[in-house]
């Protein structure tokens, strides 16, 4: 864990490292807290390395890098609730700790006398660097490049090679020329030679080796995987007006704008992104919005125009975040699912889906695509911060369903030029089996509801739209057969949805069929729940875990099939009120009244899973999770 103020440089620092340890056949997880504002407040990174493939982080660490007091100490005034008061607690037996003289810190003084401590002048080893490059007296400027040094001190004390390391700081100043890049490279060395010749390292119990043979693995962050599988599925066109943890996405986005060809538009507020999304899809070409709870909260009425009008989208990524109002601006929460699934008036059509890692994600946001197209509705990806901001190894990034499907489409070849009339088969062109008509008709009544979706600019496919009730030409109808016909129209395409949607994309069962205990979780939570089954399955206890995948059109059927034989279960949720647990019983009637919930704004850790997860098992109360973590 490295720790200290904000724009002090701690995410180049872990994710340098996390990147080394990547490239030497390790597997990372890695993860960030920080707060909402800019610059100074205390942050932390955590990076996790084993061999084996691991998907969440654990409370203890190693080793500790802390560019500042309140790193170890905290800032000492309780009195305001403070939200931090040192990482040292944090620690395992025998850890070490790294910390620059300068911090006025005396390892004497704290309670923690199992720990090493490792005092490092960060500015000397600075200084020392730049005499070498005639560039003493710029020392200051140069300041940032603590956390470089703390990097290289950490490495003497886990024993992990420094020339793995070098090779990603010069990368990260385009290679060996770069004046910078060299500089940082020496600060880290000489701040590991000073670690291995001032303390006797050999005593520290906690080493780090490079993996046996280096296999070519992506390590990315999730936001990024988002925005790459909507360059794979041809998106043409993403909207949207800044707010985290979406934000990384979009501005990611705008770099690939030259080379991918997409238009990716800041809006003047949520309102403006999703309407301009929904008249881009209109227009015929595959688009997207990404924002978070407060920006969905604007874009209600632009989703239910999207699915009155049966356009082919858009594709909305909803980062969940700390709620309600701006809540917790870059804290983890699952909050949004029932909002996502209920976010405009009336009864529409939409799909909701909520990926729990990031393959998942890499799918479900590609497949959205398809499914806004040939069902023209709005598709919502529940993604959260936790699967925005996880930094991590990822074995191949690769689509079980691969195929792209642009829906039913009209060209205009369809209709013939002499009377306007239709097709000699009697149907609309695409055996969807609508009538002879004159005219096209975008909403035509046919057997699945799906009429075939037309564009501006195309010869014949002239049409009305309104977010009023319409007829089948578009015009505002108040009818009531009219009504119930274009409700059935709208409302059957989730059963189509639901008879086409591959199981695996609706739900899992992961673990043995004869479990003690039933784990049901939905998103982000997926990973540490099977780190904490890898634990329980090793320590004799059986348990498998439901995941919920497809939250709209839901699975009810084959969901309460699996609870109904269950001998016990549990839902586990990162929100106050198990938003989950109360779809399924709307769904199925299965009310699961043990609810292992965590609403401090902090993801589970594998520790705190295991221990909820082993109370739950012995019959313990089921209590909410609140975090050691400060």
């Amino acid at each position: 864990m490295i720790g200290g103020p904000q724009g002090s440089g701690i995410n180049a620092s872990a994710e340098v490292f996390a990147k080394a340890c990547s490239r030497a056949g390790l597997r990372v997880y890695a993860n960030i807290e920080y707060h909402s504002n800019i610059m100074g407040k205390h942050s932390f990174y955590r990076v996790r390395v084993d061999d084996q493939d691991i998907r969440s982080y654990k409370e203890k660490t190693d080793i500790l890098v802390a560019l500042d007091h309140e790193t170890l100490a905290g800032d000492g005034d309780h009195r305001r609730w403070a939200t931090h008061f040192g990482h040292l607690h944090e620690m395992n037996e025998g850890g070490g700790v790294v910390f620059d003289t300068e911090a006025e810190f005396d390892p004497a003084r704290s309670e923690r006398k199992d720990l090493r401590f490792y005092p490092v002048p960060f500015m000397e080893i600075i200084k020392q660097a730049l005499e070498e490059i005639g560039k003493a007296e710029q020392s200051r400027r140069y300041e940032v490049m603590k956390n470089t040094v703390g990097l290289g001190a950490s490495l003497a004390l886990c024993d992990y090679p420094l020339d793995l390391v070098a090779e990603v700081i010069l990368g990260q100043f385009k290679g060996k020329r770069s004046e910078v890049g060299q500089l940082n490279v020496r600060a880290a060395k000489l701040a590991f030679e000073h670690v291995r010749k001032s303390f006797d390292v050999k005593e520290f119990p906690y080493t780090l080796k490079p993996g046996p043979e280096p296999k070519a693995r992506i390590l990315a962050k999730g936001y990024e995987i988002g925005a790459i599988a909507k360059l794979k599925a041809g998106c043409a066109i993403q909207t949207y007006y800044p707010i985290s943890p979406a934000t990384d996405e979009n501005v990611y986005l705008e770099r690939q704008q030259r080379e991918h060809g997409i238009l990716v538009v800041q809006c003047e507020d949520e309102i403006s992104s999703i309407n301009m999304a929904v008249g881009a899809a209109h227009m015929g070409v595959r688009v997207a919005t990404a924002t978070s709870g407060p920006g969905f909260a604007l874009t209600v009425e632009g989703i239910g125009c999207a699915s009155i009008t049966e356009a082919p989208g858009p594709v909305v990524v909803l980062y969940q975040r700390g709620g309600p109002s701006t809540g917790l601006p870059t804290r983890q929460e699952q909050g949004d699912l029932l909002f996502a699934l209920h976010p405009a008036q009336g009864d529409f059509a939409h799909i909701v889906t909520a990926p729990g890692d990031l393959r998942e994600t890499y799918q479900d946001v590609f497949s959205s695509f398809n499914w806004a197209e040939r069902y023209q509705l709005p598709v919502i990806v529940l993604s959260d911060k936790k699967l925005a901001a996880i930094y991590t190894t990822i074995d191949k990034l690769e689509l079980t369903y691969d195929q792209i499907d642009r829906g039913l489409r009209f060209t205009g070849s369809e209709w013939t030029a002499v009377d306007a009339k239709g097709p000699n088969d009697g149907h609309n062109g695409n055996g969807h089996g609508a009538a002879d008509v004159k005219e096209y008709l975008r909403y035509a009544l046919t057997k699945d509801g799906i009429s075939p979706r037309s564009r501006p600019g195309i010869q014949g496919g002239r049409f009305w739209s309104t977010s009023d009730e319409h007829d089948p030409d578009g015009h505002i109808t108040e009818g009531v057969e009219m009504r119930m016909a274009m409700m059935r129209k709208r409302m059957g395409k989730l059963d189509l949805a639901q008879k086409a949607i591959p199981q695996d994309m609706q739900y899992a069962l992961h673990g043995p069929a004869d479990a003690d205990l039933t784990i049901v979780a939905w998103g982000s939570t997926k990973g540490t729940i099977l780190d904490a089954l890898r634990i329980l399955e090793a320590d004799g206890k059986k348990v498998n875990f439901l995941q919920c995948r497809l939250m709209r059109p839901f699975p009810a059927e084959a969901v309460g099939a699996i609870l109904r034989k269950a001998k016990r279960v549990v839902s586990i949720e990162e929100n106050y009120s198990g938003q989950l647990a109360s779809l399924i019983a709307e769904q199925t009637g299965v009310l699961i009244k043990d609810r292992i919930n965590k609403y401090d704004g902090r993801p589970f850790s594998e520790d705190e899973m295991v221990n909820a997860i082993t109370n739950a098992y012995a019959g313990g109360k089921i209590e909410a999770v609140v975090t050691s973590v400060r």
